[in-house]
């Protein structure tokens, strides 16, 4: 499995040239026994390739495991969200909705709100386009 991960990896790298790759993060809160740290940033690392103006596909980090990931922007900020654990995909499907804000060159803050199973939260990301 992590073979294909890798090879999925790769070719979305590779297809670079012709279109937009976004690297992306979600900001962890620690626990109370920790410390804010580097580790808050890079738990859940992601790569996403713009497939077309509206659509982006990829793969983000979830623990020791690896999630595909879907974005449909709604608008330029604006976008609705799916992601999907390669095991049993749809049982733990998380939706959202979030907004992409510019904050410097091509760094983006990230807001969005995600439900799983009938319960919300309320998460920050960055994101850097490359």
């Amino acid at each position: 499995m992590k073979k294909t991960i890798l090879t999925a990896v790769i070719a979305l790298f590779t297809l670079a040239a012709s279109a937009q790759v976004t690297v992306m993060s979600s900001v962890s809160q620690p626990s109370d026994a920790e410390t804010w740290g580097f580790d808050n940033l890079t738990n859940d690392m992601g790569v996403g390739y713009q497939l077309s103006d509206k659509v982006m596909v990829g793969l983000q980090k979830n623990g020791d495991d690896y999630d595909f990931i879907g974005r449909y922007n709604l608008s330029n900020d604006l976008y609705l969200s799916a992601q999907m654990p390669t095991e049993d995909g749809t049982d733990n499907m998380t939706l959202g909705i979030g907004m992409s804000i510019k904050v410097w060159n091509s760094l983006y803050v990230e807001p969005n709100y995600t439900t799983k199973d009938g319960e919300g939260s309320f998460n920050v990301g960055l994101s850097y386009k490359l």
